[in-house]
Order: C-alpha cells, then structure tokens, then sequence
C-alpha cells in the first residue's frame, strides 16, 4: 500500500522527506527525493537498537524503499529545545559528542553521518537519534567530522545562530573528541558534493574547516 493509502496529516517536512501521522504511536517517514533505502535503514535502525541505543521503533514488514514506518516520538528537536530556551548550547554539544561515543561503541563501526540538533528529539526517556539514511559503516573520525562541518557552517551561514552554534561546537569538540585530519578533510568533501546544500552553506566550507582547525588546536 503506498503512502495515499495509509499516512494521515503532515507532521513534519526536510529537505528531502516529510513525516504523516499513521496514528498515536506510529508514523511514516516518505523520501520524495529518493536518496535512501529505507529498508535497509530500518535493518540498521533494528540492530542499533539491539545494543541499546535510543533510535526508535521500525515496522520493517510495513516499511518500503522510499517508506519508513517508526514509532512516534514525543518532544522537540534538540534545536526546537534551545531556541525554547529548554537547554543551552552547551548542554546541545555535549550530549551530541556522547551520543557518538556511544554510537561508535556499537560493534561493527557505525557511523551516522549527520548527526546535528535537528537530527536528535528530546523525548521523556532521552535523546533518541533519528535520520540513519546516510549511514554507513566507517571511521568514527569522519562522524565526528560531518557533525563538527555542519556545525561550523551553520556557525557562519546563520546570523541568528552564529554564537550559540559556535558554543555547541566547541563543546562537541572538547575533550575527549575524536575528530581526525582524515576525517575533517573528507567531511568537507562530502559536505560539498551533497547536492541540498544551498549556495551560502557551500561558499562557507572553507572557513568552517578553518573554524574546527582553530577550535581543535
């Protein structure tokens, strides 16, 4: 069945997918660009949460390619909490460097790839973690990497949230970080072949590079 025949209300859109209330404890993910397998997505969601870590709930036998059935998660974005002055920025890159750690503690070298304050929801039991389709198994160093890239360009594309983002990168990147050479440098490749980054976000690269190098000195 596809997705006219069983989403409800528009709960929420990205740049690449928007969310349809199923009903109070489920919801569907549709890809309407069509960059993920959201099977195999769902696969990994399975087993990350095998291990304990906070991702939701999938009904992989209901899901399909562009389709992802998960559970519904109640409570705001990491960025919806800050801008509601629920938590500081702070408190935002800590607990993004302690969900990769704990990522990166799962057996088989997880990495989520775009693991930013939009991407982690602050429910009643924790964060959980959401928005695998750009994983992949690699070195941990390029997740902390992208995180740290899309931090610093926000950092310097987003007047409005310049400081803060700034102030949550540089507690991602406190000690113990394990942001690599290797893994910035690829990092910024990848930022600047993915193709929803806008024009500002792309000519910022460089002094978001510039950025992290100064930080991690």
């Amino acid at each position: 069945m596809g997705i006219t025949g069983r989403a409800g209300r528009l709960l929420g859109s990205g740049r690449a997918s928007d969310v349809y209330e199923i009903d109070e404890a489920w919801v569907l993910r549709h890809d309407r660009e069509g960059y993920s397998d959201s099977l195999a997505e769902a696969a990994l969601m399975e087993r990350l949460r095998a291990h304990g870590y906070p991702v939701p709930r999938v009904r992989i036998a209901e899901s399909a390619r562009s389709e992802l059935v998960m559970e519904r998660l109640y409570g705001p974005t990491m960025l919806e909490a800050f801008l509601a002055g629920r938590i500081d920025a702070c408190e935002c890159g800590d607990i993004l460097a302690r969900l990769l750690r704990q990522l990166h503690a799962v057996p088989g070298r997880v990495v989520h790839l775009d693991l930013h304050p939009e991407n982690v929801m602050l429910t009643p039991d924790g964060p959980y973690v959401i928005d695998w389709a750009n994983a992949e198994e690699g070195d941990p160093g390029l997740d902390w990497g992208m995180s740290a890239m899309i931090l610093a360009q926000v950092a310097l594309a987003d007047e409005q949230l310049a400081a803060p983002v700034r102030a949550t990168l540089t507690a991602l990147l406190a000690d113990p970080s394990d942001l690599t050479e290797d893994g910035l440098t690829e990092a910024r490749r990848r930022r600047a072949a993915n193709p929803t980054m806008t024009d500002r976000e792309v000519e910022v690269l460089g002094e978001a590079e510039e950025l992290i190098r100064s930080l991690m000195a």
